[in-house]
């Protein structure tokens, strides 16, 4: 009886040395517990910290591309849509709903050009960006650059399409160019031999070079004062307003000859062609005149 009292004990005293060490186990497994779920609260914070840099720096990107007004357009290696700015929307009839598409099944508001898709694979196939200046329907001119699209990882995931507005630039370059050639036509009548005057529909004089000065003796400033008629001998004056109406029907007289009086009262023979300068409406708006003295024929 006392034997089997000792090897119950003996065995009730293992039991508790394996439940005490089943209990220390299950302890150190807590606290393992405990510490990788320490570690996934911080691995779960810094992903938040992470998902709000990069939410706010998608915001940012967002706001930065439609603050500039720059139409862009991401496409993938097929060359579906992945996403694109308010201003590029304008340019190619874009919605929320054409992301995914193809882009050459989007309609285009360019004129005169057809060729984005080749273009868009020539770039893929050849990693060299493009650029093209294009129109739209609306008159507007924009440089349009397609390049590829790297990831960070220098990888190619795709092509960009930029549109950059350049309307005023175009516009300035034609003012540009258009002051520079009326500056080298001012130089051109200035010092022409020839009189060159300008007269609006009523006959008054609004241009007198020093040609005319030279032929005619009124000034600049005397000629800025009178009508066509007063330089026109009264039985010419019928004549040339009918040659007035014929200009009317025309832009640009052959010379012809006829007379006109100088500061001193003589009447000389003059060769006159004659210039309608029209608006953009078409409609006639004053007359430019070369004349020149014919010699031998002056009283």
């Amino acid at each position: 009886m006392p034997d089997r009292l000792q090897s119950s004990n003996e065995e009730m005293q293992s039991v508790n040395e394996e439940l005490q060490s089943t209990n220390e186990e299950l302890e150190t497994s807590k606290e393992e517990l405990q510490s990788v779920n320490e570690e996934l609260a911080t691995v779960n914070a810094e992903l938040q910290i992470k998902v709000t840099d990069l939410s706010r720096a998608n915001n940012d990107m967002n706001n930065l591309l439609a603050g500039t007004g720059i139409g862009t357009v991401f496409v993938d290696h097929q060359l579906r849509i992945l996403r694109f700015t308010p201003a590029a929307s304008t340019l190619i009839n874009l919605i929320l709903s054409d992301v995914g598409r193809p882009v050459a099944h989007v309609a285009s508001n360019l004129v005169n050009y057809s060729s984005l898709v080749e273009d868009l694979q020539a770039v893929l196939n050849t990693l060299v960006a493009k650029e093209i200046v294009v129109l739209t329907k609306e008159g507007k001119s924009y440089t349009m650059r397609i390049q590829p699209y790297r990831t960070l990882e220098n990888v190619i995931e795709g092509a960009v399409i930029s549109f950059v507005d350049i309307t005023e630039l175009k516009r300035a370059q034609e003012e540009a160019h258009r002051a520079d050639n009326l500056l080298r036509l001012a130089v051109v009548v200035h010092d022409a031999q020839d009189a060159i005057t300008m007269q609006d529909m009523d006959g008054r004089i609004q241009a007198w070079n020093p040609g005319a000065v030279r032929m005619y003796g009124w000034s600049e400033a005397e000629a800025l004062q009178m009508n066509v008629r007063d330089r026109i001998p009264s039985e010419f004056r019928e004549k040339a307003l009918a040659k007035l109406v014929q200009l009317s029907k025309s832009e640009i007289l052959e010379p012809y000859l006829t007379q006109r009086l100088t500061k001193q009262g003589a009447v000389v023979v003059i060769s006159i062609t004659s210039t309608a300068l029209v608006n953009k409406a078409g409609l006639m708006y004053a007359i430019a005149t070369t004349e020149r003295v014919i010699p031998g024929d002056n009283t």
